[in-house]
């Protein structure tokens, strides 16, 4: 397909709209692999949509350098894997934790097209990066609910294992990683989490960026006050993968270490409502203990990737090392 005229068509088939009024680049995907539009329409029920367009080069410009067959295989099956959710999932998740509506995907050998709803539209239109306690746990309830949403759930299409940083697509991270203990602690570390008896759907890329506030969540009248996107790496695992990864996204390491018990005493508040409100059949204080004890391990996992992946990242700090050190030495 062609960018111009096949893609107006497609949106406005997907739409009803008469007319796309303008168009504004949001972002280039990752290492040049297409861009996000929003798209300004006339004549339909949306006044705007999102439009995300993966056109995949032969290899990838890789910011870190990671200009790898591999690579580009991965970040082909996560184009895959997403307009997979889109298609066939997403339309489960409920008002606890919004996600973009789908209205249409079409793809091709090296070409994708998702016509989302513009979560703008619906006001979600802040981005952050920088937080405070309330937006925390705003976006600490969407994972809780999203959680109990997809706990024991077998749904086929997604990845096996979710995360962006799994241990079977990141052979060249480890191999690069000089942390001795923590490359030869990789595997059992990977199988702790893949062995916990309470699984669900983690989103995979929960981190800051990736939330999107209400324009009224500082007030106590807006429920829920973030939505989510970005669901290229969803896919089965452990929900303490998404929890330490969010709050390692956007807390210090100082704050990781001392608000920790604090906020996961609030996720799994959240997630023991959720998983009663939905009426599962699951032992949720089991669950809790079951996660708890993962919290570090997950941690632990992230701190691998990200030590082999950029040695000098800010992220890698010593919480993390006293975190990863006891991790190991517990195996």
């Amino acid at each position: 397909m062609t960018m111009l005229r096949e893609i107006a068509e497609i949106v406005l088939s997907a739409t009803g709209a008469l007319k796309i009024e303008s168009s504004t680049v949001i972002q280039s995907l990752w290492s040049g692999y297409g861009e996000i539009v929003r798209l300004e329409l006339s004549g339909g029920i949306h006044s705007s949509v999102i439009l995300k367009h993966i056109k995949l080069p032969d290899i990838g410009d890789h910011p870190r350098g990671w200009n790898t067959s591999l690579s580009h295989q991965r970040k082909i099956r996560s184009y895959q894997v997403e307009a997979h959710w889109y298609q066939h999932y997403a339309a489960l998740c409920g008002d606890d934790c919004i996600v973009p509506v789908c209205l249409s995907v079409n793809a091709a050998a090296s070409e994708t097209v998702l016509v989302l709803t513009d979560l703008d539209a619906k006001g979600f239109d802040i981005r952050k990066s920088n937080v405070e306690i309330g937006d925390v746990y705003a976006c600490l309830d969407w994972l809780a609910s999203f959680h109990a949403s997809f706990l024991n759930s077998d749904l086929p299409g997604l990845w096996e294992c979710g995360s962006y940083w799994h241990l079977d697509t990141r052979p060249d991270e480890l191999e690069a990683l000089d942390d001795v203990a923590l490359r030869e602690a990789a595997p059992l570390i990977d199988q702790k989490l893949k062995q916990a008896r309470y699984q669900t759907l983690v989103h995979g890329d929960a981190k800051l960026a990736n939330f999107c506030f209400h324009q009224s969540c500082s007030t106590d009248t807006v429920s829920p006050k973030v939505a989510a996107v970005d669901f290229q790496y969803i896919g089965r695992g452990c929900g303490m993968k998404d929890v330490a990864y969010f709050i390692g996204s956007c807390l210090y390491e100082d704050e990781c270490e001392a608000m920790e018990a604090e906020l996961l005493d609030h996720y799994f508040s959240v997630l023991t409502e959720r998983v009663e409100q939905k009426g599962l059949t699951l032992d949720v204080a089991d669950l809790e203990s079951e996660w708890r004890a993962l919290y570090p391990v997950a941690w632990a996992d992230f701190h691998r990737f990200i030590k082999g992946w950029s040695p000098g990242h800010w992220k890698i700090n010593s919480y993390s090392e006293r975190l990863t050190a006891d991790v190991i030495k517990n195996l």
